[in-house]
């Protein structure tokens, strides 16, 4: 048996003095994004500020948790009101496409992607957080002279090119009425 470093010793000390309110509720930002797909092409918006200006990414934003009405807003529901901020578009949710664990200047987020078919609406940036918005193929993609956000890039080819799995949503649960994914 190893005996503890003094390091783990104070962490465990301090994990022991610590209040459950101390751990709840967890911090973790949670972010969500959509790959919406419309004849073999994928959704991107290009970013007007902050560290991906002018680079084109997925539709993407956090989570708000609680509406202002007092109602709960579900990491699908979030995916969706991004998508429509951001792009002008309406989607529906297919499954889910991936979770991606990240972290900024320290902090832990997690990234959930959902895979979406396109329901309505042409592409039209907000203007404020997107300055433009646009479907690409991968010919498209292939050919254009612009920069792609590589994370955002890198799913969009995935699923373009038939890698990727989903894992469909399951309406009928014991949580009903928010969507489960198995």
């Amino acid at each position: 048996m190893v005996a503890p470093s003094s390091q783990n010793t104070d962490s465990i000390k301090r994990q022991m003095n610590t209040k459950q309110e101390d751990f709840f509720p967890p911090r973790i930002t949670l972010c969500v994004g959509t790959v919406v797909l419309r004849e073999n092409k994928v959704l991107f918006v290009r970013q007007a500020y902050g560290g991906l200006k002018g680079k084109w990414s997925l539709p993407w934003g956090f989570v708000d948790g609680r509406k202002p009405d007092g109602s709960l807003e579900s990491p699908d529901m979030a995916a969706i009101r991004e998508t429509q901020e951001e792009a002008g578009v309406v989607a529906r949710v297919d499954g889910l496409l991936g979770i991606q664990n990240h972290g900024n200047e320290g902090e832990p987020r997690l990234y959930i992607i959902f895979l979406c078919h396109h329901i309505s609406g042409e592409p039209k940036p907000d203007n404020h957080e997107t300055d433009q918005a646009a479907f690409f193929s991968l010919d498209e993609m292939d050919g254009f002279n612009e920069s792609f956000d590589e994370f955002c890039e890198w799913i969009a080819r995935r699923v373009l090119n038939g890698q990727h799995s989903v894992i469909p949503q399951q309406s009928v649960n014991p949580y009903h009425p928010y969507l489960a994914f198995f």
